[in-house]
């Protein structure tokens, strides 16, 4: 039997980079590093002002090492699902901790868990506007006509 793996496993971004991942060593300009994740310069300076980026400065120029873009990778997967400034900041001491890898899964599954279900309340709620609204539409058709 061909010992050939059937099943691949990819590491979600917000859990920092896969093994598979190919790092760059060189730094990238902020409008390189804009393009790359397709983001305005403000949201970078953002995320920099925030603290979450930390490039370095040469002059009045900034660039990105590779911490900075895996760390770009996980705000905007984090920032995607819904989670707050202060959850991606934990979910980055998360990732860039010594806690062993296992755990660090563990414990990003339970933040998204946690986002899950707040996520599922909002939808419950925009299903009931909507149905609200619907019968609103439904009065006004029978009014109009």
């Amino acid at each position: 039997m061909n010992n050939v793996a059937t099943k691949m496993v990819v590491v979600p971004d917000i859990a920092g980079p896969g093994q598979d991942v190919v790092i760059e060593d060189r730094s990238l300009a902020i409008s390189e590093m804009s393009e790359r994740f397709n983001v305005t310069l403000r949201t970078l300076r953002f995320y920099e002002e925030k603290g979450l980026l930390n490039p370095v400065r040469k002059g009045a120029r900034r660039f990105y090492g590779p911490r900075d873009v895996s760390r770009m990778r996980v705000i905007l997967q984090a920032k995607k699902i819904g989670l707050t400034l202060a959850e991606i900041r934990r979910v980055i001491k998360l990732v860039e901790g010594n806690s062993k890898r296992e755990d660090q899964f563990k414990e990003l599954q339970e933040i998204c868990k946690g986002q899950q279900e707040i996520l599922l309340e909002q939808k419950q709620m925009l299903d009931d506007q909507i149905a609200e609204v619907d019968q609103i539409l439904t009065v006004f058709d029978e009014l109009v006509h």
